[in-house]
This record gives C-alpha cells, sequence and structure tokens, in this order.
C-alpha cells in the first residue's frame, strides 16, 4: 500500500519567506526577481507560476522532483541566508503561497506565488540605501540590482524603491531594512506619488548631481586647454 501524504485546504495562502536578487529588464520596464539557487537562470515577477527547471513536462512541484519555488516557514532562516557572501546583495521576500504544495519540515515547495513584500538591505558601506543601481551581472534580458546610498550610486544605472515597485506591479511593496515602507501606488503617472516615493527618486537625483558637480570641480582643477592631463 502506498502512503499518502495527507491533503491540506488552508482558509487564508499559506506565508513563506525566501531570498532573490530585484532585476530590471533590458529596457527598462519591468521589474522582477531571481533565485539565488537552481531555478536562478528563471526570472520571475511579483505573480508567477512554476515549471520545471529540467525541462520536464509534469506539473510543478512533482514529488519525484525538486521544482517548483521553494520557501521556508521562519523570516529568521530566510534572513540568516543573507549573511553569506554571495547573498549580501539580495533581498528578502514574504510571499503567498498559491495553488498545489507540498509542506516540509523548513518549509514548502508549490506551484504559484505572489510576492507581497521586499525588504531591501542598506547599502554595501553601511548607509541605508535610497536606490537599487546595477550590481554588475545579470541573466540574458536582465539586470541585477543591489541596494546603494545616494552617495555611493555615483550616477550608476538604478531606480528607486518605489519606482522598481511600480515597474514590478501587482501591489508589491517595498520596504527598507530600517522598516520604512515605500509602497507602489500602482501603474500610473508621476504626479499621483506621495512623500516616500519622491524622496526616494530626490535621492537619486542628487547622487546624480553630486557625480556631475565632482567631475566638473576635476576639470576645473586642470584649467582650461590642459584636456585633463597631469
Amino acid at each position: 500500500m502506498r502512503l499518502r501524504l495527507p491533503e491540506e485546504r488552508p482558509t487564508e495562502p499559506p506565508t513563506g519567506y525566501k531570498i532573490a536578487h530585484p532585476v530590471l529588464s533590458q529596457d527598462g520596464t519591468r521589474a522582477g526577481f531571481t533565485g539565488v539557487s537552481l531555478g536562478g537562470a528563471l526570472p520571475y515577477g511579483v505573480l508567477a507560476d512554476a515549471s520545471c527547471v529540467y525541462g520536464l513536462r509534469h506539473r510543478a512541484p512533482h514529488r519525484r522532483c525538486d521544482c517548483g519555488f521553494h520557501c521556508v516557514h521562519d523570516r529568521t532562516v530566510a534572513e540568516a541566508l543573507l549573511c553569506t557572501a554571495e547573498h549580501r546583495t539580495a533581498v528578502l521576500l514574504e510571499v503567498s503561497v498559491l495553488g498545489r504544495y507540498i509542506r516540509f519540515e523548513r518549509g514548502f515547495r508549490y506551484a504559484r506565488q505572489r510576492v507581497r513584500t521586499a525588504t531591501v538591505g542598506p547599502c554595501a558601506c553601511g548607509t541605508a540605501a535610497s536606490v537599487l543601481v546595477d550590481a554588475g551581472w545579470g541573466r540574458p534580458g536582465r539586470r541585477a540590482l543591489a541596494a546603494s546610498c545616494a552617495g555611493c550610486a555615483r550616477g550608476r544605472t538604478g531606480v528607486s524603491p518605489a519606482g522598481f515597485a511600480r515597474l514590478a506591479g501587482d501591489g508589491l511593496r517595498v520596504v527598507a531594512g530600517s522598516g520604512l515602507s515605500l509602497p507602489a501606488a500602482g501603474p500610473g503617472p508621476a504626479e499621483g506619488l506621495g512623500v516616500p516615493e519622491l524622496a526616494a527618486e530626490a535621492a537619486l537625483l542628487q547622487a546624480r548631481l553630486d557625480w556631475f558637480q565632482a567631475q566638473l570641480a576635476r576639470l576645473g582643477e586642470h584649467g582650461p586647454g590642459t584636456g585633463g592631463r597631469e
């Protein structure tokens, strides 16, 4: 006789936690995430369905495969993964587990998810992050992003946390590590932004202005006609 796992029928979708890298499309019009393990080659949006990473035609999650989305029950377990060197630039995701799932001791493997909240850590210098900038790597058609403060951004391609939430859509909230919420107002005109979103956009503009002022000051030290040589 084959043993069957007990079936669960929750009244509300279970909540789980995971880490991922934020990514921005090449044309800068779409935002999403890419995983840190086996499924990292398949970026996903806020609301997404899992597929078998091995290309098999069964539905995920399959009992005899390790396909499907993965998350843990405990937030602190997911946060601990951010301590490793290769995951320092990742963000913490709070997700709703949707569709079919398999429950394990520490988490779920499941068919569908909705990312509700993305928590962004501090800049590498330790300052609170105000922008997500090009991390220097990515996937085909996607640029990975990393948290940065205004000073360290210095003109690099990037997007504010509020801007990332708007591009991702589907009600995603982006939260700073200190607990400051930067919610998305949904797709709409810039005049619909609130104070937190405008403050984040202003920080990004200030970072670019600081970079231009530094370049002008450097050129001024050389004087006209020197060609910038020392």
